[in-house]
């Protein structure tokens, strides 16, 4: 029996009723992306011999569907050419070429190289802000664990490592030098170990969405960039926990005409009166939104983990992971604003 036109088009329909990429395609302004983008092929050509490259903006939608859906370079080649949906996000039909695992390891890594991350994600907020999702009612500020890969290394390595130096096993093989992360660093917290990178962010309270972000070695005390990824918001009000407590953050808060929501912290001598427990019970009713949203990262986008090595590509991971979290949160708000 023959397929007709109506039956192809009916697929296509049904398609569209479960496919949140069109959501995503109809909310997103991709060509603002490309002023920023371009920069990742300022190398001129020497030939016009061969194959034209990609388009920026197709391999920054594909890196883009990659961290939507947690999966690997090879695996997102593969589900390119495979998906009717994802082929249709990037504006591909089937007789057109589909850029392979290295193509995509390639410009991933030309985007780091370029420090371009940043830059994007401000892009977006632009575009978030142009929504009408500005940031209201004050900000949230929180850090969590992104582990990679276990290092086993020596104790005469690992010391090497943190003076800087690289240990003489690595300089004698390269293999295993390429293997090393020599950026990523062990710490503890509350008995658990974690070895990696941190991912400091700044939540705003209205609409949960990460207005700023650092990332940093999971060695790095939360409070040591506290002030520094402090966002524009229409409220002064910052809310944390205590481990962002310290007289010397009290003074800059004030001094910079924020209101102060930081979790009161006992001290080992002097438990917590009564009265300040239940001021950092009601702090906690807004701080646990920035939960929320390391909760999502959780469940939708594969876990805080990452196999990348060095911080640079760690910095491009978890800043792809901020803003891919930003794009879901759009088509929330998006489909919340409209009328039932």
């Amino acid at each position: 029996m023959q397929t007709s036109f109506f039956d192809l088009d009916d697929r296509h329909n049904k398609l569209n009723e479960r496919d949140p990429l069109i959501a995503l395609n109809g909310l997103i302004e991709w060509e603002d992306f490309r002023p920023t983008l371009t920069s990742v092929r300022e190398k001129p050509r020497k030939s016009n011999a061969g194959r034209k490259p990609f388009d920026v903006v197709l391999m920054f939608k594909a890196l883009i569907l990659q961290h939507l859906y947690n999966i690997s370079d090879d695996d997102l080649e593969y589900q390119i050419r495979d998906r009717y949906s994802f082929c249709r996000f990037l504006g591909l039909s089937p007789e057109d070429r589909v850029p392979d695992a290295k193509t995509i390891w390639l410009f991933r890594e030309n985007l780091t190289k370029a420090e371009l991350m940043k830059e994007l994600f401000i892009a977006f907020e632009i575009q978030l802000q142009a929504h009408g999702f500005i940031a209201r009612k004050g900000q949230i500020v929180d850090a969590s664990f992104i582990n990679t890969p276990r290092q086993r290394n020596s104790r005469d390595e690992n010391k090497a490592i943190k003076e800087g130096r690289t240990p003489g096993r690595f300089k004698e093989n390269k293999h295993v030098e390429r293997q090393k992360d020599v950026d990523a660093r062990w710490t503890m917290k509350n008995s658990e170990v974690h070895f990696g990178y941190k991912n400091h962010v700044a939540v705003d309270n209205k609409h949960k969405l990460i207005r700023e972000f650092e990332v940093t070695s999971a060695e790095v005390h939360d409070s040591q960039v506290f002030l520094d990824i402090l966002a524009d918001n229409t409220f002064q009000d910052v809310w944390a926990d205590s481990a962002y407590k310290s007289s010397e953050n009290d003074l800059m808060l004030y001094a910079a005409g924020y209101r102060n929501h930081v979790h009161i912290k006992g001290q080992r001598n002097r438990a917590l009166t009564q009265a300040q427990k239940e001021a950092n019970h009601r702090k906690s009713k807004t701080r646990v939104r920035v939960e929320h949203v390391f909760g999502s990262m959780e469940n939708e986008q594969g876990g805080m983990f990452i196999r990348s090595i060095g911080i640079m590509r760690a910095k491009t991971k978890i800043g792809f992971m901020n803003l891919v979290y930003n794009m879901r949160r759009l088509v929330t708000l998006y489909k919340m604003s409209l009328p039932t």
